[in-house]
């Protein structure tokens, strides 16, 4: 078995990089970001109301069909996927958002109902995407993020369009949709952190 040079790793993993933060568009609608300057912490608030996903315009008829199909394999199985597929969100999307634009904002995010401003992310699309090892289809996640006021969330300060925010996982090991997902996640917090830190400066 041939190995790849060290450097040769090094250079996929930032070409991967380079393609993640390539492949998403974030889009400025309104405000400015550069209210966010000076801030050091901002509270993050995420909305998954009326998410359509894949070929399915309500998110409640993906689960049900997802859920009959695992049940029918294995007893459980489709339950144990449905109860994931919901706490994956606060478990590992959430987390990851989080940990990559507070590293490229500068900026630490989570939960800080002192902040000055609320950041919240609202889904309305999800790609879960497939691997089965010789044929995968990458995740990808279409939202939104307001950042309001915390005071008065009624107050925007800038809206932002999140679309197609690419979920892979370097090496090919993500085997398992939640994981996929949770780098899209991952992809939307590092690039719209460096858009913030840019425009906040």
């Amino acid at each position: 078995m041939a190995f790849l040079p060290k450097t040769a790793i090094i250079a996929a993993i930032a070409l991967s990089s380079t393609y993640m933060a390539a492949a998403q568009k974030i889009k400025i609608t309104e405000g400015s970001l550069s209210a966010l300057k000076g801030q050091t912490e901002v509270n993050t608030m995420y909305e998954y109301d009326h998410i359509k996903v894949g070929d399915f315009n309500n998110e409640d008829d993906y689960i049900q069909k997802k859920k009959d199909e695992y049940n029918k394999k294995e007893s459980g199985r489709g339950d144990t996927w449905a109860a994931d597929w919901k706490s994956d969100r606060a478990g590992h999307y959430e987390p990851k958002f989080e940990e990559l634009f507070t590293e490229h904002a500068g900026i630490k995010a989570g939960k800080f109902p002192q902040a000055k401003y609320t950041l919240i992310f609202k889904t309305t699309f999800i790609e879960p995407g497939f691997n089965v090892g010789v044929v995968r289809k990458n995740a990808y996640v279409n939202g939104e993020i307001w950042i309001v006021e915390t005071a008065d969330n009624s107050k925007v300060v800038a809206k932002a369009t999140v679309d197609k925010a690419p979920g892979r996982q370097f090496g090919g090991f993500d085997f398992d949709s939640g994981t996929r997902i949770s780098e899209a996640y991952a992809a939307t917090g590092k690039v719209f952190g460096r858009q913030v830190k840019k425009e906040a400066e």
